[in-house]
């Protein structure tokens, strides 16, 4: 564990004492830091009171996170399903869902998404898979939905790679006689997902739904994580970006824990005996 410990004390810890520092104190002069005054939680006070943006882009995280997150980890289980029956091309197809977790990190997604002259061309994917008839049959109302389903879909797609590996992980673990005594006893498929597939699966589960509940809240693009960008570097306040962070952070940790707290009895150890 050394070297998790050394990167943990270089690369984290410092960091997060001086975000807390920054967050207490205030300063006139960008070129002295050192003479930081100490404030208390007013910038922790001004994020509720007197930012107008900060509270609307928070609930929006939270809206695309309780939606996001459920879709990604059923649509994870279903692939991760059928990826794991006997075909032609498996592997291929595996590292094919696989690929957009490895491509869509940090910049690169960013720039493929949601930046610069990339914007044009992701008009002209919008423009292919919404064929400007619907608009002129439907409307322009129905046509936004149609889009915005299309949009949601290919984003649960694209934040899905690592949740398959890791259901295919968890059903290559689950022992083949289970489902041959369950079919000796004449069950169908449909009992042995229920009855057999799912209970076995629950650590799994529990692991993507945490994995992607912090995915969503760290995604690079959203609301709140460009907001920080942005009062930090741009408007050169530190001190009112780390107050923010420290409130999104606390934010994130209470809903890891409060969904903990929720699975625990529903999580089904191999080693349990009751």
């Amino acid at each position: 564990v050394a070297p998790f410990a050394v990167g943990t004390l270089l690369f984290l810890l410092y960091p997060m004492i001086k975000s807390i520092q920054f967050s207490l104190s205030t300063y006139d002069n960008l070129t002295d830091l050192q003479a930081m005054r100490f404030v208390g939680i007013q910038n922790f006070v001004k994020a509720f009171t007197i930012d107008v943006e900060f509270v609307p882009k928070f609930l929006n995280v939270v809206r695309d996170m309780l939606i996001n997150t459920p879709l990604v980890v059923l649509f994870s289980l279903i692939l991760a399903i059928c990826l794991n029956k006997p075909m032609k091309g498996r592997a291929f197809f595996r590292t094919v869902f696989l690929l957009p977790f490895i491509l869509g990190s940090g910049l690169i997604f960013k720039y493929m998404m949601f930046s610069g002259e990339n914007e044009n061309a992701m008009v002209m994917v919008n423009g292919i898979l919404t064929p400007p008839v619907i608009g002129r049959l439907f409307g322009d109302t129905v046509n936004q939905v149609f889009t915005v389903f299309l949009e949601r879909i290919t984003l649960v797609l694209w934040k899905s790679g690592l949740q398959i590996l890791l259901f295919l992980s968890g059903l290559q673990s689950i022992p083949d006689s289970l489902y041959e005594s369950a079919r000796c006893d004449s069950a169908t498929e449909w009992e042995m997902f229920w009855k057999i597939t799912i209970p076995m699966m629950t650590p799994v589960i529990l692991i993507n739904i945490v994995y992607t509940i912090v995915d969503q809240f760290n995604d690079i693009n959203n609301a709140m994580m460009t907001y920080f960008e942005f009062t930090m570097m741009q408007m050169t306040r530190f001190d009112y970006a780390a107050a923010m962070s420290l409130i999104y952070m606390a934010f994130v940790l209470l809903t890891v824990g409060l969904v903990f707290l929720v699975m625990r009895r529903f999580v089904f150890y191999h080693s349990n005996r009751s």
